[in-house]
């Protein structure tokens, strides 16, 4: 294998060569954003893609030229305007800051969370004129108290306080009821005004096959198909019956290249307590991550190759290897080539804080069942060279070493 860069600022990096659409995209929302600028409504641009699909690329060298103009460029229509990178993730908010460091244009302080921005903006009571909003499946649609976020509406108040909004979105990656979204839920605001659309469809971030990337999104949503024959061209696929097996092979790859770490759905003990919380599948036994208090992004810590990562860990970068722990509340239908979601199993207590604006019972099932599904397309959608998988659920377990070598792939053996 060639040498792998590992840094997380270096595959967000707004020097990283764009493909030809990618660059067309850059272009086509910077001739947006002017277009817009001096308008009497907002405008917004939104690109959909799925995780993997170039979005956070696009998005840093989009902000990275738009500042250079902002304060250096006298003849362009950004010179001094005033612009903001937002990102409700704590942990790619660092690798953005890291990026600024190093680029005399950048500020960190360009980089900011949605509602440390509203703030701040309300109490100079200012406005901005762009705003460039990362994951924006991550921002809240419900009021937050306990994060300072009082209003309804996180991009609602984004929207009102600047001149032109550009949003990534994926509605696979929306992961708790406080930042509930939907496409429809999202239109419902977006076509209020002047916007546009466009939509990534080309995966780079797995070298895997696209008949496995589909196997990935049919277990997802919720049926088991045939593996394809292809699996393992050109990616490390496995299927474990052993989840302490799956972790020494892990730790392997992680002497061997580096960023390769176990990730797990919930299902296990987990309080925010700051105490430790073990997962435990037979001889496997690991604690669930820790609050990262670092500038360093979770898995570039080299410690943390001890602790099981979660979504809100992971979701966002890359990772060479992973070693993924489906647990109880994802399980095969007896019977059936179906999965079935478990709510009473699921132990992210956090995620399904109650909302008032919904009031029928059948569908918050239905979406509670949606995000833990959306969790773990969001751990299938990491490994870079390889992805490992083990199913707490025995006749899941089962099923997926039977579809294993039913394709004429042979099951891990000691290394």
């Amino acid at each position: 294998m060639t040498e792998i860069d590992n840094a997380a600022i270096d595959k967000l990096s707004p020097f990283k060569t764009l493909t030809p659409e990618q660059e067309r995209l850059v272009e086509d929302i910077i001739a947006f954003s002017k277009g817009h600028l001096q308008g009497d409504y907002p405008a917004v641009y939104t690109i959909f893609g799925d995780a993997g699909t170039g979005k956070s690329v696009v998005l840093s060298q989009l902000f990275d030229r738009i500042q250079k103009a902002a304060r250096t460029d006298k003849t362009s229509p950004f010179y001094q305007t005033k612009n903001y990178f937002l990102v409700n993730h704590p942990e790619i908010l660092k690798v953005y800051r890291e990026i600024a460091g190093g680029i005399k244009e950048l500020y960190k302080k360009d980089f900011a969370r949605p509602t440390s921005l509203i703030n701040q903006l309300d109490k100079r009571n200012e406005k901005i004129d762009l705003a460039i909003i990362d994951e924006a499946h991550l921002l809240l649609s419900k009021a937050d108290h306990y994060n300072n976020f009082y209003h309804d509406n996180q991009l609602v108040e984004i929207i009102k306080r600047a001149k032109v909004v550009v949003i990534v979105f994926d509605e696979y990656q929306v992961l708790r009821m406080k930042s509930l979204w939907t496409i429809s839920r999202l239109r419902a605001i977006t076509d209020r005004y002047p916007h546009k659309e466009y939509h990534l469809t080309h995966m780079f971030r797995m070298n895997a096959s696209d008949d496995l990337v589909k196997w990935f999104n049919d277990f997802t949503a919720g049926q088991l198909t045939a593996l394809p024959a292809n699996a393992r061209d050109g990616y490390d696929f496995r299927i474990y019956d052993d989840a302490e097996k799956m972790r020494q092979a892990i730790v392997r790859r992680n002497d061997e290249v580096g960023l390769s770490r176990i990730l797990s759905t919930s299902g296990y003990p987990s309080t925010l307590d700051g105490g430790k919380h073990y997962i435990e599948e037979g001889r496997f036994k690991m604690p669930w991550d820790q609050y990262n208090y670092t500038v360093t992004p979770w898995a570039e810590l080299p410690e943390t190759i001890d602790e099981v990562g979660s979504i809100y860990t992971c979701q966002g970068f890359d990772l060479n290897y992973t070693g993924i722990i489906i647990g109880p509340p994802i399980s095969q239908t007896p019977g059936t080539e179906k999965l079935q979601v478990n709510l009473d199993r699921y132990t992210d207590v956090e995620a399904f804080k109650k909302r008032d604006d919904l009031t029928d019972p059948a569908e918050v099932t239905k979406l509670k069942k949606q995000m833990i599904m959306n969790s773990l397309n969001v751990l299938f959608k990491r490994g870079v060279y390889g992805t490992y998988i083990y199913a707490h659920d025995p006749l899941l377990r089962e099923t997926l070493t039977t579809l294993f070598t039913a394709a004429g792939l042979s099951l891990p053996k000691e290394e």
